[in-house]
C-alpha cells in the first residue's frame, strides 16, 4: 500500500549504531479499548516504534525536534494517507479524533500505538458503512437526463459535513464511472456487475488488512513527516525491496505504488520492457490487468499496490495487457491497451547505447555523437574482483567516445532525460571522463563533517564540445554529473529543471537491533547525508537549471523534491577549490541563446509544444464532469478530436516515441531507424542550439581531437 522509493545512490559503508538497551523491558501499557474486530498492535510493533524513535532521532540527518508540531504533522499526514481524498471521514470524525493531534510525539519514545489504531479503527467502520451504501445505489436505475455535474478533483476539498453530504459525492461517483461504461458500449447490466464485482474485491481487501499493515502505514506517516526518503519497511515490503536491489526478478520493469484508487507507475527499469516499449511512462495509472493475448481484464481501480504486483509480474516470455489511464489523461479519458512480454529485468544490462545523427545546417552537415544513459549502473561485484572488463556506465561511455573519434563526430550529446540516477562511483568517473581531474561532488553528514568525492585521473577522454539533455526525471546521480558538467564550462545544459533529489539514505535491518524476536522486523531507510555542487549549492530542492529551458508540462510544485512538504531545504556550504575550462564561453552562450529565444517564439514545433502543454494544464485544472448522457458524449468527443495536448505530454515523456492515438500496430512496425526520432522536439532543438553554438565558435576549438 505504501511507496517504496527506490535507494538512487547506494552507499558502500556498513550502518552501524548502537541504541544502548532502548528496545529493552517492559513497555507500557495504554488505556486504549478495542471493540470486537479492531485491529491491534502487537507488542513487537509496539517495539519496533520505539527503536525507529531512536534511529531517526539519533543518526537522521534532519535533526529535528520531537514536540507538538511534529505530532501535528504526523498526525495529517496519517490522516491524508488514509483519507487523501475526504471520502471516508466527516467533519464530526475529524473534530472528534484531533484529541490526538498532540498526543502522538509522547507516545513514539514510549512504545505506545493508541493514536494509530483507534484512527484505523474508525476509518475501517466508516470503509464498511460506505461500501454497504455503494450497493445499494447500485441497485437503483440512474437518471442520466439530469443536468448533473461531477468534480473529480478533491485536492482542495472540504471534509463533508453529513453522512448524506457524503452519500452525495459517492452517488455522484459511482453514476460517472456506470456513465463512461455506459458509453463505451457495456450493456447496462453487465456494468452493474462488474462495478459491483469492484467494489466487492475492495472490500475483500479491506477485510484482509492486518495489523502490520497499518502499523507500516502509521510509522511511514511518521518517518515522511521527517523526510520523504526516509521509510520503514514492514518485513514483506522488505523482501520486494531486497528483491529489486538484488538486480534480478521477473515482470515488466515497473515501480509501482498506489495513488488513491489507481495504481500508478512510480518509476520504469531501464531497459526494461515497459520502458523499451515507450508505452508506459511515470505517473501513468494502470486500471486493468490481461493474461496473454486473449485472457479477460480485471479491473484493478482500487486495489492494493501488492495485490496488482501479482498480476502484473510473473514468468519471463509470457505475455500481460495492460489497461492504461496515461498520466496526460483526466480523470474520464480513454485508456491505451499496451502488450508486453515479461522478461527476467537485470538492472547491471540496463546499458548505455550510442548513435551518431546528421544535422543540416544550412548546406553544412554536422555529425553529432548521442549517448542515451538510462541509469548509472556498475557491476560492483567484478570492480571488487578487480576484473579487467566489468560492466559500467563509465566503460561504456569511453569505449563510445573512442569509437566517435574514428568516426569523426564535431559534438556531444548525453541525453539523460528520466535517468532517475544509480551509482554514485559511476556519476563521478563519467565526470572524469570530460575533464582532467579535480572535485565533482561534495557531501555532508548529520554531523557536519564535509567531504569531497574526486576524479583523479587526469585523462581527458574527449575535449570537445558537449551538451547534456536533462528533464523534470532526471534526478540523483543524473543531477551530479549534470551540475558538475555545468559548474566546470566543461558543456551546455539543455531542457527541464531537474529531479532536486540531494540527498543519500541507507538501509538498516532492523533484525539487527532486535534479535529476541521470533519473526523479522523489517528495514529503515533513512537519510544521512546530503549532496552538494562543487561551488557550494546544495542540488536539494533546486537540482540543475538548464542554460537552455524547454516547455514543460511539469512545474516543480507538482513533480519533484519540491513536491514534498518535508523534503529537506535547500542550502549552500563552501564552495571547492576547482579551475573551470574555456568551453563555454559566456559571451558565444549569449549569442547562441538570443537565437534559441527567438525561436521558442516562431519555430512551428517549439510554439505548438509551448501551447499544448499550456492546454493540456488548463484541462487537468477543470474541475468538472457532466453526469447527463448527452452532454457527457460531447466531451469525451471532444478529447478524441483534440488529442494534441496530451500526446505533447506523452512524447515530452517518452523522448517523442511513445504511441498516438491513431497509430496502429504496423505503424509502430514500420518506423524506421531514420525518423525514429521525428516527433522528439527537444533532441531536434538540442541538436540545432549545438549547431549554432559549433558555428560561434572557433574551428580548433569545434573539432576533436584527431585519433592518436
Amino acid at each position: 500500500m505504501k511507496k517504496i522509493l527506490p535507494l538512487l545512490i547506494p552507499i558502500s559503508f556498513i550502518f552501524v549504531l548502537f541504541l544502548h538497551g532502548k528496545t529493552q523491558g517492559d513497555l507500557p501499557s495504554s488505556n486504549a479499548r478495542y471493540q470486537e474486530g479492531d485491529l491491534k498492535p502487537t507488542e513487537t510493533q509496539k517495539k519496533v516504534e520505539r527503536l525507529v524513535f531512536g534511529i531517526l532521532s539519533n543518526y537522521h540527518y534532519r535533526k529535528i525536534a520531537v514536540n507538538d508540531s511534529l505530532s501535528s504533522k504526523i498526525y495529517d499526514a496519517y490522516i491524508k494517507e488514509l483519507d487523501p481524498n475526504k471520502v471516508f471521514f466527516i467533519a464530526s470524525d475529524i473534530e472528534d479524533l484531533e484529541k490526538f493531534r498532540f498526543t502522538i510525539d509522547e507516545q513514539l519514545s514510549a512504545g505506545d500505538l493508541t493514536s494509530a489504531f483507534q484512527i484505523y479503527n474508525l476509518y475501517q467502520t466508516r470503509y464498511k458503512e460506505r461500501y454497504a451504501f455503494i450497493h445499494a445505489v447500485l441497485n437503483k436505475p440512474f437518471d442520466f437526463n439530469a443536468d448533473e455535474t461531477y468534480q473529480p478533483n478533491r485536492d482542495k476539498a472540504v471534509w463533508a459535513n453529513s453522512a448524506d453530504e457524503l452519500n452525495d459525492f459517492w452517488r455522484k461517483d459511482i453514476k460517472r464511472q456506470f456513465l463512461d461504461w455506459k458509453i463505451g458500449g457495456k450493456a447496462d447490466t453487465t456494468a452493474v456487475r462488474e462495478m459491483k464485482d469492484r467494489y466487492a474485491r475492495s472490500e475483500k481487501y479491506m477485510a484482509r488488512t492486518k495489523s502490520e499493515d497499518v502499523f507500516q502505514i502509521f510509522m511511514n506517516a511518521y518517518t515522511e513527516s521527517i523526510d520523504p526518503h526516509t521509510s520503514y519497511m514492514i518485513p514483506k515490503a522488505a523482501q520486494e525491496f531486497n528483491k529489486d536491489m538484488a538486480q534480478s526478478f521477473e515482470g515488466i520493469g515497473a515501480t509501482l505504488r498506489l495513488e488513491g484508487d489507481y495504481v500508478t507507475i512510480q518509476d520504469l527499469v531501464p531497459g526494461g520492457p515497459a520502458f523499451r516499449s515507450k508505452l508506459i511512462n511515470p505517473k501513468d495509472r494502470i486500471v486493468g490487468v490481461a493474461q496473454g493475448d486473449d485472457g479477460s481484464f480485471v479491473d484493478v481501480i482500487g486495489w492494493f499496490t501488492d495485490d496488482a504486483v501479482k498480476l502484473i509480474r510473473g514468468p519471463k516470455g509470457t505475455v500481460v495487457r495492460l489497461k492504461i489511464l496515461p498520466a496526460s489523461g483526466v480523470t474520464g479519458s480513454p485508456t491505451n491497451e499496451i502488450r508486453i512480454v515479461r522478461e527476467k529485468i537485470k538492472l547491471e544490462e540496463q546499458t548505455a547505447k550510442k548513435e551518431v545523427l546528421v544535422f543540416n545546417q544550412g548546406d553544412k552537415k554536422i555529425k553529432l555523437g548521442l549517448i542515451t544513459i538510462p541509469m548509472f549502473y556498475r557491476d560492483f561485484e567484478g570492480a571488487r574482483k578487480r576484473e579487467a572488463d566489468f560492466k559500467s556506465t563509465t566503460s561504456d561511455v569511453k569505449r563510445f567516445l573512442g569509437e566517435f573519434k574514428q568516426e569523426g563526430i564535431d559534438a556531444l550529446i548525453v541525453d539523460l532525460r528520466n535517468n532517475g540516477g544509480g551509482s554514485l562511483i559511476e556519476a563521478i568517473d563519467l565526470t572524469g571522463l570530460f575533464i582532467t581531474k579535480g572535485p565533482v561532488v561534495q557531501r555532508k553528514q548529520s554531523d557536519g563533517k564535509i567531504t569531497q568525492e574526486l576524479d583523479r585521473d587526469i585523462e581527458q577522454s574527449y575535449d570537445g564540445p558537449m551538451a547534456i539533455m536533462i528533464n523534470r526525471f532526471s534526478a540523483s546521480a543524473s543531477e551530479i554529473f549534470a551540475a558538475a558538467i555545468q559548474d566546470y564550462k566543461r558543456g551546455i545544459i539543455v531542457g527541464e529543471q531537474s529531479y532536486g533529489k540531494g540527498t543519500v539514505q541507507s538501509v538498516v535491518d532492523l533484525d539487527n537491533y532486535m534479535a529476541n524476536e521470533k519473526e523479522p522486523v523489517g528495514q529503515l531507510k533513512i537519510t544521512l547525508e546530503k549532496f552538494y555542487r562543487i561551488n557550494g549549492s546544495s542540488t536539494q530542492h533546486k537540482g540543475v537549471s538548464p542554460d537552455f529551458a524547454m516547455p514543460s508540462a511539469f512545474s516543480a510544485e507538482e513533480f519533484g523534491e519540491s513536491s514534498q512538504p518535508s523534503a529537506l531545504p535547500w542550502d549552500m556550504i563552501a564552495s571547492t577549490i576547482f579551475t573551470p575550462t574555456l568551453h563555454v564561453n559566456p559571451a558565444v552562450l549569449s549569442k547562441v541563446q538570443t537565437g534559441f529565444n527567438v525561436r521558442l517564439k516562431t519555430k512551428p514545433d517549439l510554439v505548438k509544444l509551448k501551447d499544448d502543454f499550456n492546454r493540456w494544464k488548463k484541462i487537468k485544472e477543470t474541475n468538472s464532469i457532466s453526469l447527463n448522457l448527452t452532454k457527457r458524449k460531447k466531451e469525451l468527443d471532444d478529447q478524441k478530436k483534440k488529442p494534441d495536448e496530451a500526446q505533447a505530454v506523452e512524447d515530452a515523456l517518452s523522448g517523442g516515441n511513445g504511441p498516438t492515438t491513431s497509430e496502429t500496430d504496423a505503424d509502430k512496425k514500420a518506423k524506421s531507424t531514420a525518423d525514429k526520432h521525428a516527433k522528439d522536439v527537444y533532441l531536434k532543438e538540442t541538436q540545432q542550439i549545438v549547431a549554432d553554438w559549433l558555428q560561434a565558435l572557433s574551428p580548433k576549438v569545434a573539432k576533436l581531437n584527431a585519433p592518436k
